[in-house]
């Protein structure tokens, strides 16, 4: 639903170590994402179907990022929400990209310096 909070990242140079963290913290299982000579994660919480975040490793497109917990907001328009972002003095921190048959993401920065994602559903 666009406004809603969809999904969380978290984006730290030592991913295991942060991984196994929040597995004993909160209980969530993580199941691995293959990245291409390494792995992320996903993070389902007990008794879920579905996962609800995701510990990255700072490499690749994803090593600016700072090591803070990323919220990704659901829009209806990706590139018309940047529009109104860069309009209103805000910055797109990096280009949209596309999760497959998921839909499409990007990171953007509000005034103050505030970083959170966009998600576009496919389809």
């Amino acid at each position: 639903m666009p406004g809603e909070i969809g999904w969380a990242d978290l984006t730290v140079p030592d991913a295991v170590a942060v991984r196994d963290f929040y597995t004993q913290v909160t209980g969530w299982t993580a199941s691995e994402v293959d990245m291409g000579g390494y792995a992320d994660y996903l993070m389902t919480p007990p008794d879920a179907a579905v996962p609800v975040a995701g510990i990255c490793h700072a490499r690749g497109g994803n090593s600016d990022l700072p090591p803070v917990w990323l919220i990704y907001i659901t829009v209806a328009d990706i590139e018309e929400s940047v529009r109104q972002c860069e309009a209103r003095g805000g910055k797109l921190r990096t280009p949209i990209k596309t999760m497959g048959a998921h839909g499409r993401y990007c990171v953007i920065e509000d005034p103050t310096g505030a970083a959170a994602g966009l998600f576009e559903k496919a389809g």
